[in-house]
């Protein structure tokens, strides 16, 4: 791990590392699966999914790197800071999930019967699933003791969940008639009264 990390700090980045990759896994995959009992998704994800996952996995390596050669050093103290928002984020992102049900998937689609859900943490953003994973991005580059992996993990995921909302209000607004537009007048995207 990181030179300025002990055992136990290391040890502590480490299974809040599993608990993010697992609850992407059990909670945004297999459970949403299982919910959907096989029903149909009529997908219209333009390539945002594979642009995700390699924004994701490219934007964790280059953190990772600027965090072992010191771009950008934070000092020791932000490690618990991230460590906090790694799990706020995670909670965020399951707590949404979980709300959404069957109506989540982690592919752009709309499902027979899809509706605008508004509780929960929808109540106060259209997309709280990519708050929460923003959080915990952000949680990384804290713990990692970067701000270089800060700034990378940010600027990747404006990139490529920009792109990815862009897709996903467009289906939205078409195929959820004018609910999804009152609703967008309601809220905002991520951050609540900000943006």
């Amino acid at each position: 791990m990181l030179p300025s990390l002990k055992s136990f700090e290391s040890t502590v980045f480490l299974l809040a590392i599993i608990l993010w990759i697992l609850s992407e896994y059990v909670g945004a995959v297999i459970i949403p699966n299982l919910l959907r009992h096989g029903k149909k998704i009529r997908k219209n994800d333009r390539g945002s999914r594979l642009l995700l996952s390699l924004g994701m996995y490219i934007s964790v390596i280059v953190a990772f790197y600027f965090a072992f050669h010191n771009i950008g050093f934070l000092p020791i103290w932000t490690f618990y800071p991230g460590i906090f928002l790694m799990i706020l984020g995670i909670f965020i992102r399951q707590w949404s999930i979980r709300e959404l049900g069957v109506f989540f998937s982690v592919q752009v689609g709309i499902q027979k019967g899809q509706k605008v859900v508004k509780k929960g943490p929808y109540k106060l953003v259209r997309h709280p699933s990519y708050t929460g994973l923003l959080l915990t991005l952000i949680g990384i580059g804290l713990a990692l003791q970067s701000l270089g992996a800060v700034i990378i993990m940010v600027l990747v995921f404006s990139l490529t969940f920009g792109y990815r909302i862009h897709i996903e209000e467009k289906l939205l607004i078409s195929k959820l008639n004018g609910e999804y537009v009152q609703y967008i007048t309601k809220t905002k995207r991520l951050i609540p009264y900000i943006i």
